[in-house]
C-alpha cells in the first residue's frame, strides 16, 4: 500500500489546549486598537479645566466621583488584555511623574487611530512604528529646546504650575491656597545633591480627616502621628522636646519558648509583679536620664510603664508605624534605637512643639518646628470623604507636577501650546524624511494636534476652528500661542500662566508612544480558557 501524504490524510493537528481562542492578522490588531480606544474615549470628556467627572460605583457600591486619570483607569474592572496594557502604561505615567496620565492614555488612542488608518492604506506595522519612535525622538528634542528654565526659588513660576494642575480638579477656591500648600512642602523637602535636586514626595506625608472646609487644610513642618498620648496624666502639650523614637518595647516580653511557672504562695505573686516593675521603672530611669520629654515607639508600652512615665512628665506614644516613625525620626534628627540600653542624649531628636490636638472626632499628635523639616505633613479637611478623597488626589497631581518643575528645571505653556509648536516643527522636519516612515510621522503630528482639539471641544469650542488658529499663531512664530478655554481666544500661555513641568509632557507622548507601538506590533492574540472557578467567579 502506498504512503499518504500527512497533508491528504486530513488528520487534525491540534496544537493549542482545547477552548484556547485565537485571533490573528488584521483581525487581532484591529480588536487591540478598539479596545485601546474604547477606553481612550472615555477619558476624553474629562480632559482639561472644561472637563467633565466620571461616577464609578463598584460591586459592593462605593461610589468614587473623580477626573484624575490614573484613579479612573484604576477603578474600571478592565477586561481586555489589550486595555490592561494600557492601565499599566498609565500607572507607570502616574508613578514616574506623578501627573499627565490623561494625556498618555489620550495619545496612545489617537495614534492608535491614525495608525488603523495606515494599515488599512497596506501600510506596515514595523514601518508605521519606526516613523513613530522616530517622531517621538524627535519631540523629545524639541521640547528640550524650547523647554524654559526655571529654579527652586521661582516660587511664582512653580505657584503656577500647581495651578495648572489643580485647574482641571474638583476643589474649586481652594486651588489657589493648595497651590501655595504644594510649593512650600516641595521646597521643604527638596535636598540639593551635586548640582541636581532630589525631591522624595514619600516625605509628605498626607493624613485625610472629613469635617471642617478644604481651606482648613493645613502644612504641618513636622509629622502628625493619627494616635494619642497612652496616659491620662502625661503632658499633652511639650514645648522645646526632646524625643526619643524608639523600635522597642516598654513592656515586659513574653518568651519565645512556652514556660510553666508553678507558684506555691501569694508571696512569689508579689515578689514577680514587683520584679517586673523594677525592670520597667529601671527603662524609665534610662530613658529619663538622657533628657527625653517625648517618648515614642513602633512597639507597645506596659500600663505600669506608663505610670512611671506619667510620673516623670514624659509624654508617650506607642504603636506607631514605621513609615511614621522613619519620617519623624527624619524629621526631628533623631536616631531609631532598638535597645533602650543603648539610648543617649545624642539619639534624641528636637522639636519647638509636641502636642496632642483633637481634628474632628480624633486625637492625633503634632510634631511641629522640626530641626529638619525634610519631612513634613498636609492634613487635609473637606465638607465630606469623597471631596476629602478629591482633594487628596488633586494634591497629589499638583505637588507631582511641581516636584518634576523643580527635579527637571524646565517648564512649557499648556493650553495646547506646547503641542502646536512641536507640531509645526515636526512638519518641517518631516519633509526630509523619506520612503513611506513620512506617512506615519504625519500621523504623529495629527495625533499632537488632537490634543488641543480636545481641549477645545471640552470647552464648548468648535476643534477645527481652534485648530485653524493655532496652526496660525504658530506659523507667525508666536511660540507659546494655546487655547484661553474661557474665551475661546488663541493667546500666550506662559504669560497667562498655564505652565506645565517639560518632564510630564515627554513622559507622556514616550508612554503614549510606547503603548501604541507594542499594539500594532501584536498580529496574534492567543487566550487560553478561562478557568471554571473565574467563570463562576464573574457569574
Amino acid at each position: 500500500m502506498a504512503a499518504v501524504p500527512l497533508e491528504t490524510m486530513g488528520v487534525p493537528v491540534i496544537i493549542l489546549k482545547e477552548g484556547t481562542s485565537r485571533s490573528y492578522g488584521r483581525e487581532a490588531v484591529r480588536h487591540n486598537i478598539m479596545a485601546v480606544r474604547a477606553i481612550a474615549e472615555i477619558l476624553k470628556t474629562t480632559y482639561g479645566p472644561k472637563g467633565m467627572d466620571k461616577m464609578l460605583v463598584d460591586s459592593l457600591g462605593d461610589i468614587t466621583i473623580t477626573n484624575d486619570g490614573a484613579t479612573i483607569l484604576d477603578k474600571l474592572d478592565i477586561q481586555h488584555p489589550a486595555g490592561k496594557m494600557l492601565v499599566q502604561i498609565a500607572k507607570g505615567q502616574d508613578e514616574e511623574a506623578g501627573d499627565g496620565t490623561k494625556t498618555s492614555v489620550i495619545f496612545a488612542g489617537e495614534l492608535l487611530k491614525e495608525g488603523e488608518k495606515l494599515l488599512n492604506n497596506n501600510i506596515h506595522p514595523t514601518i508605521i512604528v519606526e516613523g513613530y519612535k522616530k517622531a517621538l525622538e524627535k519631540a523629545i528634542e524639541i521640547i528640550r529646546e524650547i523647554g524654559k528654565p526655571i529654579s527652586i526659588d521661582d516660587t511664582e513660576i512653580l505657584k503656577k504650575i500647581a495651578l495648572t494642575s489643580l485647574n482641571s480638579k474638583a476643589v474649586g477656591e481652594a486651588a489657589d491656597y493648595f497651590a501655595d500648600i504644594a510649593v512650600e512642602a516641595v521646597r521643604l523637602i527638596a535636598e540639593k545633591r551635586g548640582d541636581e535636586y532630589v525631591v522624595d514626595l514619600n516625605n509628605i506625608q498626607i493624613i485625610k480627616k472629613h469635617g471642617g472646609s478644604l481651606m482648613d487644610t493645613k502644612l504641618v513642618k513636622g509629622v502628625v502621628i493619627d494616635k494619642e498620648v497612652v496616659h491620662p496624666d502625661m503632658p499633652r502639650r511639650v514645648e522645646n522636646a526632646k524625643i526619643a523614637v524608639l523600635d522597642a518595647p516598654l513592656e515586659i516580653e513574653k518568651p519565645e519558648i512556652d514556660l510553666e511557672v508553678s507558684i506555691t504562695s501569694p508571696d512569689l505573686v508579689k515578689r514577680l509583679l514587683e520584679k517586673q516593675e523594677k525592670i520597667l521603672a529601671e527603662k524609665v530611669e534610662k530613658i529619663a536620664a538622657t533628657g527625653a520629654n517625648v517618648v515614642i515607639t513602633q512597639k507597645g508600652i506596659d500600663e505600669v510603664a506608663q505610670h512611671f512615665l506619667a510620673k516623670k512628665g514624659i509624654m508617650a506614644v506607642r504603636r506607631v508605624k514605621r513609615s511614621d516613625i522613619e519620617k519623624i525620626a527624619k524629621a526631628t534628627g533623631a536616631k531609631i534605637v532598638t535597645n533602650i540600653d543603648d539610648l543617649t542624649p545624642e539619639d534624641l531628636g528636637w522639636a519647638e512643639l509636641v502636642e496632642e490636638r483633637k481634628v474632628g472626632e480624633d486625637k492625633m499628635i503634632f510634631i511641629e518646628g522640626a530641626k529638619n523639616p525634610k519631612s513634613v505633613t498636609i492634613l487635609i479637611r473637606g465638607g465630606f470623604e469623597r471631596l476629602v478623597e478629591e482633594a487628596d488626589r488633586a494634591l497629589h497631581d499638583a505637588l507631582s507636577a511641581v516636584a518634576d518643575a523643580v527635579i527637571d528645571g524646565k517648564i512649557v505653556a499648556g493650553g495646547g501650546a506646547t503641542e502646536s509648536e512641536v507640531a509645526k516643527r515636526l512638519r518641517e522636519w518631516a519633509k526630509n524624511v523619506p520612503g513611506k516612515e513620512q506617512l506615519a510621522i504625519e500621523s504623529f503630528i495629527r495625533s499632537l494636534e488632537s490634543l488641543p482639539q480636545i481641549l477645545a471641544y471640552n470647552a464648548g469650542l468648535d476643534p477645527v476652528e481652534i485648530l485653524m488658529k493655532l496652526r496660525s499663531a504658530h506659523e507667525e512664530g508666536k511660540l507659546w500661542a494655546g487655547i484661553d478655554v474661557d474665551t475661546g481666544e488663541i493667546v500666550d500661555m506662559m504669560e497667562k500662566g498655564v505652565i506645565e513641568p517639560a518632564r510630564v509632557k515627554m513622559n507622556a507622548f514616550k508612554a503614549g508612544t510606547e503603548v501604541a507601538t507594542m499594539i500594532l506590533r501584536i498580529d496574534d492574540v492567543i487566550a487560553a480558557k478561562k478557568s471554571e472557578e473565574k467563570e463562576e467567579k464573574n457569574k
